[in-house]
């Protein structure tokens, strides 16, 4: 992966949140649980890397060829424990697409407030028409599976989110940086983009209180109909 160096991140840097109290700049002890969990991500991912390898080397072609930038993207994710990682997809905007989209924000109230709603815009002015396609199929977040294996993430969880988006989740924090987040969760077999932000945050929390092996694939069974579907994808 040809992932432009960020001067203002090292991968693994613990958030520095006084608010967060005892979370801050700590590790958290793992269970059997939870090395039970890691051992099951990084064979899975290991295995899924490898049966969907044709895809993601077709798909890295057509990025390609349409020369709008690198084959992947990355942006800077908050993860257990509070430490930063750089979550990986598929390239799925323009170029100079941020200027646009600040620009739509500024003079469209409906985008606006969709936006401060859902964190999600219909028809995103920033997304390429093979954007479109990755991002309704859900192929974009595919190379999220190396972020498996690097332990940054696991297949199940809450949804990765920045760390302007934590503060959403006021005292529910600590509940969120105490999982890995994962490619798929409660809030993507559970009406994903129709859901507002308040509804993902309640579903990421009851995930995390109520976490269980049998949750976590009966979740991964109901992803494959949600894609299928392309139930809630924008």
């Amino acid at each position: 992966m040809n992932l432009a160096p960020d001067p203002f991140l090292e991968p693994h840097v613990a958030v520095n949140r006084p608010d967060l109290g005892p979370l801050k700049r700590t590790e958290i002890v793992p269970t059997a649980d939870t090395l039970a969990k890691i051992a099951f991500d990084r064979a899975s991912a290991l295995l899924g890397l490898i049966a969907i390898s044709p895809i993601l080397l077709i798909v890295a072609a057509l990025i390609a060829i349409r020369r709008d930038g690198p084959v992947f993207f990355s942006h800077v994710r908050v993860g257990r424990g509070g430490r930063l990682f750089r979550c990986y997809k598929f390239r799925t905007m323009i170029p100079n697409g941020s200027r646009l989209f600040n620009h739509i924000l500024s003079i469209d109230p409906v985008a606006r407030e969709d936006w401060q709603v859902r964190r999600k815009v219909h028809r995103d002015p920033r997304v390429s028409r093979l954007g479109a396609f990755l991002r309704s199929s859900s192929i974009d977040e595919l190379p999220q599976l190396f972020n498996v294996l690097r332990g940054d993430m696991s297949m199940v969880g809450p949804r990765p989110i920045t760390l302007e988006e934590l503060a959403e989740y006021g005292d529910n924090a600590r509940d969120y940086l105490s999982v890995r987040p994962g490619i798929t969760g409660a809030w993507q077999v559970s009406g994903r983009s129709n859901c507002t932000y308040a509804e993902r945050v309640a579903l990421d929390v009851d995930y995390v209180r109520n976490v269980s092996f049998s949750r976590d694939m009966a979740i991964l069974m109901r992803t494959v109909t949600v894609v299928l579907r392309r139930q809630g994808a924008v």
